[in-house]
């Protein structure tokens, strides 16, 4: 195998753009200016994203108001680490004890939150089984420790649609009807400190949710119109 970590995401990115394709779509298609993943039959623009949601914006900006669009994000359900030689000889395989849920998509969704309100935008969160394709060993740079690799898809496991704040909303444990912080959400959701973070974020700015308040110095947080009884 060659090439470990300069594509790293470009197998992932090609295996789930033909297990997406319909009859009927067109693949890597102009629209303006940009160049488009997949164009619907029905004019529906998918664009596929391994990474962050950054590099959409342009697009975003120049075509959401003209034209329906859904961003397809893989998240690794299940993962396999497997070991390659410079041959692609594989020399171990063992299943990553990281085990990732829907509620990853905040940590893509904190770049424009507000933009999941938009009538033409849709999140296609894809649950995969994967393995990550890494060289035999990691690699020591000036005092780091690198383990690159590439992300190849084994099987898909379900998709889960996000079209409005709502949804987003519904893919978390309901919420708690006394005042919560950050920490106590992120247990609740069984997301680390810094998901938990961007998971308040982004549902403040979809105005999911509100202050409601501190517990000595911590900010406080309840659902958006609750009215306690």
């Amino acid at each position: 195998m060659s090439g470990i970590g300069v594509l790293r995401e470009g197998p992932l990115h090609a295996a789930l753009k033909d297990a997406i394709a319909r009859p009927g779509d067109r693949a890597e298609v102009k629209v303006d200016r940009f160049v488009i993943d997949l164009v619907r039959a029905d004019g529906e623009l998918v664009e596929i994203q391994t990474g962050g949601f950054g590099p959409l914006g342009p697009k975003l900006d120049a075509l959401l108001d003209e034209h329906r669009v859904r961003i397809v994000h893989p998240v690794a359900a299940e993962r396999r680490i497997v070991r390659v030689d410079d041959e692609g000889e594989v020399l171990s395989a063992r299943r990553s004890p990281k085990r990732a849920d829907v509620t990853e998509i905040f940590d893509r969704l904190v770049t424009f939150p507000s933009l999941l309100a938009h009538p033409n935008l849709t999140l296609d969160v894809v649950l995969l089984r994967e393995d990550h394709v890494r060289g035999p060993e990691p690699v020591k740079r000036r005092r780091r420790t690198k383990d690159p690799g590439e992300r190849r898809l084994v099987d898909i496991l379900e998709h889960v649609e996000l079209r409005t704040p709502e949804d987003a909303l519904a893919v978390l444990p309901p919420l708690p009807d006394e005042p919560f912080s950050t920490r106590e959400l992120g247990a609740l959701a069984g997301a680390r400190t810094v998901l938990a973070q961007r998971i308040v974020y982004c549902l403040r700015h979809l105005e999911l949710i509100e202050p409601a308040g501190r517990r000595a110095r911590t900010p406080l947080y309840r659902a958006a119109g609750f009215e306690p009884s």
